[in-house]
C-alpha cells in the first residue's frame, strides 16, 4: 500500500478535507469536534450516493464498516479507504488486527481507544481543527492537524 490519498467529504454545511498517507490513519478529538459528522457523512454517501447531497472526492473507493458487517466489507473490499467508527467495537480485538493486515485497504479509525493490537505510526495520529461554527449556516471547513511531533526533527510535519 502507497501512495498518497486526498480526500474531501462535504455537503452544503460542511467539509472536511484531508490526506491519508499510511495503510492506518487514526483520528481522535473530544466530543463535538467532526469526528461523528465525518463518518455520517461517508455512510450517507455509501447509501445514497450523488442523491444523498454529500459529495465525496478520492481516487479510491470509500466505504465505511460497523460492527455487523466488518469481515465481509474487508474480505470483499481491495485497495478501498474503509472508515471506522469508534462504536465499531471490534477494533480493539486481535483477530480484527490480524484481518486488516492481510488486506490491501487503508483504514481510517476515528476512535479515543488505544489499539495496542495494530502497528500504526504516531505521525498518522489526528485532530480535527474546525473554522467555523456548527450553529452557523455558513458552510463550515474541517482540516485535521497532527497530533504527535516528528521526533527526528522537533517539530510538525509542514503540509498535512
Amino acid at each position: 500500500m502507497k501512495g498518497r490519498y486526498h480526500i474531501i467529504v462535504e455537503n452544503s454545511r460542511i467539509k472536511f478535507e484531508f490526506d491519508i498517507k499510511r495503510n492506518i490513519t487514526i483520528i481522535r478529538g473530544d466530543s463535538a469536534t467532526g469526528k461523528t459528522t465525518l463518518m455520517n457523512l461517508i455512510e450517507t454517501y455509501e447509501r445514497l450516493g450523488d442523491e444523498s447531497g454529500v459529495k465525496l472526492s478520492c481516487a479510491r473507493e470509500c466505504k465505511t464498516l460497523n460492527n455487523s458487517n466488518w469481515e465481509t466489507v474487508i474480505k470483499q473490499s481491495h485497495n478501498a479507504i474503509i472508515f471506522i467508527d469508534e462504536e465499531t467495537r471490534v477494533i480493539t480485538k486481535k483477530e480484527f488486527s490480524v484481518t486488516i493486515k492481510e488486506s490491501d485497504n487503508y483504514y481510517v479509525m476515528i476512535t479515543r481507544e488505544n489499539l495496542p493490537n495494530l502497528p500504526y505510526s504516531v505521525t498518522e495520529v489526528y485532530g480535527i481543527h474546525n473554522a467555523g461554527k456548527y450553529a452557523d449556516i455558513r458552510q463550515t471547513y474541517n482540516s485535521f492537524y497532527r497530533l504527535y511531533m516528528d521526533e527526528k526533527f522537533g517539530t510538525e510535519e509542514a503540509e498535512l
